[in-house]
């Protein structure tokens, strides 16, 4: 794996808020190694674990993007929908933002079916064909559509398995990781003091609930597939 300098700075992240995780009551004993202290009642992630592995991750997106691996972004938290979509868009990285729905990736031959049917359907609309069929049948049909738009429009262009997920609330997006688990891709989480460190291949302990810390972590690593991406399109 490549080593490369991220510009990752503890003050950036204290700034942000990367270092509040939940209330002590809430924590899971896994998370004891990545925790530095106890103040008010709420533990305090230790930064200097966090710039570790969020640099380790820097470089293995880095090393992904630059051999023209994939990327599928997870993160559907009312407040983080905006975000993960300018991000993923920005990156050229699929992303799902609103609902994760079961075996999206395990059943993936039923889920290429539905985004067929997706890609179909707004081609149909933009050759006009809706204007040909009754009002009731074009009303159900742009129901259908928006309805698969909002669900799958950020993974309406992939075609095969991402190469790499990256998940930014494990707690909400654990089916999406259990997924993961079980086809071998490989993931990259956050993880706030209330979780798992061991449910993914990279974890990243951070604040998973404020917008500024969600944001500079993500994009950090968006910065880093931008620049894999970058070599790969020079090399070619």
């Amino acid at each position: 794996m490549t080593r490369r300098y991220w510009n990752i700075n503890l003050k950036e992240m204290i700034e942000a808020g990367v270092h509040f995780g939940h209330g002590i009551k809430k924590w899971n004993p896994k998370m004891a190694p990545y925790i530095s202290a106890k103040r008010k009642g709420t533990h305090i992630i230790n930064l200097a674990r966090t710039a570790r592995f969020l640099s380790e991750a820097c470089d293995l997106v880095f090393d992904a993007a630059s051999q023209g691996k994939s990327f599928l972004i997870v993160g559907t938290k009312k407040r983080a929908t905006n975000l993960v979509a300018s991000a993923a868009i920005r990156a050229r990285c699929h992303y799902v933002n609103k609902k994760w729905f079961s075996g999206m990736l395990t059943n993936w031959s039923i889920t290429k079916t539905r985004l067929s049917q997706f890609r179909d359907l707004r081609a149909e609309e933009k050759m006009g064909k809706f204007h040909h069929l009754p009002k009731r049948d074009v009303a159900i049909l742009k129901r259908k559509l928006s309805t698969l738009q909002r669900y799958l429009g950020g993974i309406k262009y992939m075609t095969r398995l991402p190469d790499i997920v990256i998940v930014l609330d494990q707690q909400k997006e654990y089916i999406a990781l259990r997924e993961c688990a079980i086809l071998g891709i490989p993931t990259i989480s956050l993880v706030d003091t209330n979780c798992d460190p061991d449910l993914a291949n990279i974890s990243i302990p951070a604040n998973d609930d404020t917008m500024t810390s969600i944001r500079l972590i993500l994009n950090k690593l968006v910065f880093s597939i931008c620049e894999g991406r970058s070599l790969y399109i020079r090399n070619r």
